[in-house]
């Protein structure tokens, strides 16, 4: 038998310091075995666990594409379905099961289409898994109802509309985005009416995605937009001028006009791009005639417009800005000139006096 006697003393007779260094190094050493014993167990029940899910998964995958094989062709449930619907009631109150069975169900509305996508949104609402996508919206955490919303965008449940419809002010942008493709995805341009009480500014990645939602849909009848582009929300002025250019809505000119004088530079901008997107010749006499009331930005803006819709009479005008000062104008007169009268331009760069305007002639030779 081993006696610990002459270590316990010669551990009291050590000095304080090592005392502590030697009780500090067994709890570590304790806790460093008891922490691995803890991790092979949490890795062993976590393989387990995803056994079981994957089973759980196949198991309900089966069942799911039985399901929707099995209908008649009246759209009428026949007993092998309501035994399935049955089946999965039972496990949808179950947090882990719920999330896959929402997995395989949406893998499912991705593949299919017509009457078995409508068989999908029937057993969702059969099961009872909408209970649990409108309970999220009652949430006091925004995350959980962005995540509701979103799963309602994925099974198209246009029913509830009304519900969705009170977060398009939200104080998240996550929960409004969600809101917003929702509308889109799901009623088109018509669900673009939540603009008209849009109140929170539209973000542009928002206003990208919802351009991008809405191009899916072919043979669209675009609404009007005019209310839109007197909107009191500059975002929704700014979005429905990407839309008055992508849908190339001539019938509103007249209002674009009007946003030529609006009190936000950017706005201005976008409106004389998407007028020179239209072929809007009243715009640009009425920028012409009001040139030097301009900011510098929209002077440059305004040159792009007469460059692609320039006329020989506009050759008086273009003449005074052949050397301007800012390079952008100076460069799209020069061009605009070459293209309108190439003996008067030729003229010009033979008798051009500053290194600066050689050089600028040449880079216009260039193009």
């Amino acid at each position: 038998m081993i006696d610990y006697q002459p270590l316990i003393a010669h551990f009291k007779e050590s000095p304080l310091l090592i005392q502590v260094a030697w009780g500090a190094s067994c709890v570590l050493v304790t806790a460093i075995i008891l922490l691995s014993i803890y991790l092979k167990i949490m890795r062993f029940h976590l393989r387990k666990k995803e056994k079981e899910n994957a089973q759980f998964k196949n198991e309900y995958e089966a069942s799911l594409i039985e399901y929707l094989y099995s209908g008649d062709t009246e759209g009428e449930m026949n007993a092998t379905q309501k035994s399935i619907i049955q089946k999965i009631k039972v496990s949808v109150p179950i947090k882990a099961k719920r999330k896959i069975i929402i997995s395989v169900l949406y893998n499912l509305m991705n593949e299919v289409s017509g009457e078995m996508s409508d068989s999908i949104k029937l057993l969702y609402y059969k099961t009872g898994l909408i209970h649990y996508a409108l309970e999220r919206l009652e949430n006091k955490r925004w995350h959980i109802i962005a995540k509701g919303i979103g799963e309602l965008t994925r099974f198209k449940i246009d029913e509830v509309h009304h519900k969705v419809s009170k977060f398009v002010n939200h104080p998240r942008s996550e929960v409004r985005k969600e809101t917003q493709l929702y509308l889109v995805s799901l009623f088109r341009f018509e669900g673009l009416s939540f603009l008209n009480n849009l109140t929170t500014p539209l973000s542009e990645w928002a206003q990208i995605q919802l351009l991008e939602t809405l191009q899916k849909f072919d043979d669209q009848q675009i609404c009007d937009i005019r209310p839109w582009l007197k909107s009191k929300n500059d975002s929704v002025v700014l979005f429905a001028l990407k839309l008055a250019q992508i849908y190339n809505q001539f019938e509103v000119q007249d209002t674009l006009m009007e946003l030529l004088s609006h009190p936000k530079k950017q706005i201005r901008i976008t409106a004389i791009q998407v007028l020179t997107h239209l072929y809007g010749i009243e715009a640009k006499e009425l920028l012409k005639a009001n040139f030097n009331d301009l900011s510098l930005e929209e002077q440059i803006c305004f040159f792009g417009m007469l460059e692609k819709l320039v006329m020989p009479t506009d050759e008086p005008f273009v003449e005074k800005y052949l050397f301007h000062k800012n390079f952008e104008i100076q460069l799209l007169a020069l061009k605009i000139l070459k293209s309108i009268n190439i003996d008067k331009y030729m003229g010009l760069s033979q008798t051009a006096t500053t290194e600066k305007d050689s050089s600028m002639i040449k880079l216009v030779n260039s193009l």
